[in-house]
């Protein structure tokens, strides 16, 4: 009886893990939660954050990751259940994604009040070395990555200057924009408002990639570039 009992709670373990196996095979959004979460984690271990403090971002992580795996359940219950547009069943979906949404909402706030103070402090300092380092070294790598650039448009010879190819101009946009917004915020409120830039650099650069209309290595070059070119025309002003 033991060894039967032992084999069902095994068994039970073992589901739970396929469980969450399945779900990050499966789930774009699960993983990007799960590679978030560690991160949050080892930037907490560096940064040295209290034991109260760790606490309350291990429970918001497992909040987040425990609402988008009842989010995929409810969404495969759905599936299997209907085979034809149902306005309940799009009702449970959004209501399942809203879950989701507070959770993550929830950890992004965690997650200030626990790094404010002492990642903008860091953050900050980061930035004056970089405004203050040698402007050369900055135009001396946007000078390689433009050649990298225009050597790459010339081996394709794909894109316009404003869609596809190499680089995507709108992520080169969007960075510099992040890169000038940066510099022009007051130290006090640095870190807040290069945050916010950021995010939303990099929510264009999402668009453009899931869009099709560029790839991972093609956003990225045009990110690299929208941001040393405005970092060395903020170095060269200053």
């Amino acid at each position: 009886m033991s060894s039967w009992r032992s084999r069902t709670i095994l068994d039970s373990f073992n589901y739970a893990f396929e469980g969450i196996i399945h779900a990050l095979r499966t789930q774009r959004n699960m993983r990007i939660h799960f590679v978030v979460g560690i991160g949050v984690i080892v930037l907490a271990l560096v940064v040295a954050v209290s034991k109260i403090e760790l606490i309350a971002l291990l429970m918001s992580i497992a909040f987040v990751l425990v609402a988008e795996m009842v989010n995929t359940a409810i969404e495969s219950a759905i599936d299997v259940a209907t085979t034809s547009f149902d306005p309940m069943a799009k009702l449970a979906k959004d209501v399942a994604a809203g879950a989701v949404l507070i959770a993550t909402l929830n950890a992004i706030a965690v997650g200030y009040l626990v790094f404010s103070h002492r990642v903008g402090a860091r953050s900050g300092r980061l930035l004056d070395r970089l405004r203050d380092a040698p402007a050369s070294l900055t135009l001396i790598a946007l000078a390689l990555t433009v050649v990298g650039v225009v050597a790459a448009k010339a081996w394709t010879g794909r894109g316009t200057p404003l869609r596809g190819g190499l680089p995507s101009g709108h992520a080169a946009l969007a960075f510099a924009a992040w890169i000038a917004v940066t510099y022009a915020a007051g130290s006090s409120r640095r870190f807040v408002v290069s945050s916010i830039a950021l995010v939303m650099a990099l929510l264009v650069a999402q668009t453009r990639v899931e869009s099709g209309v560029h790839s991972a290595l093609e956003v990225f070059l045009g990110a690299l570039l929208g941001s040393l070119t405005a970092l060395a025309l903020f170095q060269l002003a200053g």
